[in-house]
C-alpha cells in the first residue's frame, strides 16, 4: 500500500479521485485565463461578491474522469502535474470567419500542448503534439457517453474531431503512458479577445511573414501584435520554414513565452475594470475539465503558476519524422518519444537528446 499523499501547498483544495494536488500552468490563451483567474481572489476579497456568481457561470466544463473512467495511466504522486491544452478551431458561430469554412458547428483540434509542471512550480516543460501526428486512437467514449471505435494510422487531430475532449485526452494518454491531471482548451474569438484585453503582445520576427490563408503579413522588425494577428501568427503555416506543422509550431512556442513576459507587466491588479474585463474575457474563452469548472478552484489552480516565468519554460515539440508516403503528415519517433515521456514521469527535465536530429518545421527564430 503506497502512503497517504500529503498536500503540498495547504491552499489548494484536495479533489476526489486526483493523483496530484493541483497546481497547475497553461499555454497559448491558458496561460492567460490561468493567471487572470487567480486575480479573481482579489475581486472577492473586495467584497464583490456578485462578480463570482458572473464569472463562475461564464465557466464551461467537462467531466472528463466520468467519460474516462479507471482504464487509465497509474496515478503518480510526485508532485508534478501534467495538463493538456487544446487550441480549437470550432466552425461555427463567431468562430466562422476565423476559422473559415462553413458554419457546420465542426471542430477541430487546431493546437495541442501538453504542460508538465515540476514539482516547486519554479519551472516548467511544454511538449507540442503536431496535429497531423499519424496515430493509433484509442476506443473511447466521449462526454455524452457515446462510444468510438479505434482506428490506425489517423490524424492526431481525429481524436478530438471524433468523440471531443474525451477522446484526446484518451488518445494523449495512450500515446504518453502519463495521466492528464487537467484539461483546458480554448477557441479562436476566446484567444484573439485575451489578446486584445491585455493590448497586444510585443514580438520580433526576422523575416517577413505572409499567408494569405492565415491573413498575416508581417515585414520583419518589432511589433506589437492585436488580438486577430496574434490569431493569424499561432495558426500560420504557410509563411514560414517548410510551410508544414511544425513551422507553425516553433512560431507558437515562441508566441507563448511572449505571453508570458506580457502578462508579468499588465497592471491589472491596481485596475479593477481592468480586472474584471479579462477576468471576464478568460473565463468565456476556456472550456476546462470539472475538477477546474468553478471559479474558486480555477483561481486555487492559478495561484501557483504565477512564479513560472518564460525563462524556467523548455518548449519542445514531440518527437517526429516526416511520413515517407506523405510529407505533409509525421510519425512518431518512439525511441525519442519514449525519453520525453520517461523524463516527465520521473518530474525530470526533458534530455536534449530526446530532440535531436528529429523533424522540426526549420521556422526556428523567425519570431522572438
Amino acid at each position: 500500500m503506497s502512503a497517504e499523499k500529503k498536500p503540498l501547498d495547504p491552499a489548494w483544495p484536495a479533489r476526489r479521485g486526483s493523483r496530484r494536488k493541483p497546481r497547475g500552468k497553461h499555454s497559448r490563451a491558458l496561460l492567460v485565463s490561468a493567471w487572470v483567474a487567480a486575480a479573481i481572489v482579489v475581486l472577492g476579497g473586495s467584497g464583490l461578491g456578485y462578480v463570482y456568481f458572473k464569472l463562475n457561470g461564464n465557466i464551461k466544463s467537462i467531466d472528463i474522469n466520468r467519460a474516462l473512467g479507471t482504464d487509465r495511466p497509474t496515478d503518480v504522486d510526485n508532485g508534478s502535474e501534467d495538463i493538456l491544452v487544446l487550441g480549437s478551431d470550432t466552425r461555427s458561430g463567431a468562430n466562422r470567419k476565423l476559422g473559415g469554412g462553413a458554419d457546420d458547428g465542426s471542430a477541430r483540434a487546431d493546437t495541442a500542448m501538453i504542460v508538465h509542471v515540476y514539482e516547486g512550480h519554479k519551472k516548467a516543460s511544454v511538449v507540442s503534439i503536431p496535429r497531423d501526428t499519424l496515430v493509433d486512437r484509442p476506443r473511447c467514449t466521449d462526454a455524452k457517453g457515446v462510444t468510438h471505435d479505434a482506428a490506425s494510422g489517423v490524424m492526431f487531430n481525429s481524436a478530438y474531431s471524433t468523440g471531443g475532449a474525451a477522446c484526446a485526452v484518451k488518445t494523449v494518454e495512450s500515446l504518453t503512458g502519463i495521466r492528464m491531471d487537467h484539461y483546458v482548451e480554448v477557441d479562436f474569438t476566446g484567444f484573439q479577445k485575451l489578446v486584445d484585453e491585455l493590448g497586444g503582445v510585443g514580438i520580433t520576427t526576422t523575416k517577413d511573414i505572409r499567408d494569405t490563408d492565415s491573413h498575416l503579413n508581417l515585414k520583419a522588425g518589432t511589433h506589437r501584435l492585436n488580438g486577430r494577428q496574434a490569431l493569424g501568427l499561432v495558426r500560420t503555416r504557410h509563411g514560414v520554414g517548410d510551410g508544414s506543422d511544425l513551422g507553425r509550431i516553433q512560431l507558437q512556442q515562441a508566441f507563448i513565452k511572449a505571453l508570458v513576459d506580457q502578462i508579468k507587466h499588465v497592471g491589472v491588479l491596481t485596475n479593477p475594470k481592468k480586472l474584471f474585463d479579462l477576468a471576464d474575457t478568460a473565463t468565456k474563452a476556456v472550456t476546462t475539465d470539472s475538477d477546474l469548472g468553478s471559479v474558486r478552484s480555477l483561481a486555487s489552480f492559478a495561484t501557483g503558476l504565477k512564479s513560472i516565468s518564460s525563462s524556467h519554460m523548455t518548449m519542445v515539440t514531440m518527437p517526429v519524422e516526416y511520413d515517407p508516403a506523405n510529407r505533409n503528415r509525421v510519425i512518431v519517433d518512439t525511441a525519442k518519444s519514449k525519453l520525453v515521456w520517461t523524463a516527465l514521469k520521473a518530474d525530470r527535465p526533458i534530455p536534449a537528446a530526446a530532440t535531436r536530429g528529429t523533424a522540426k518545421g526549420d521556422a526556428a527564430g523567425v519570431v522572438s
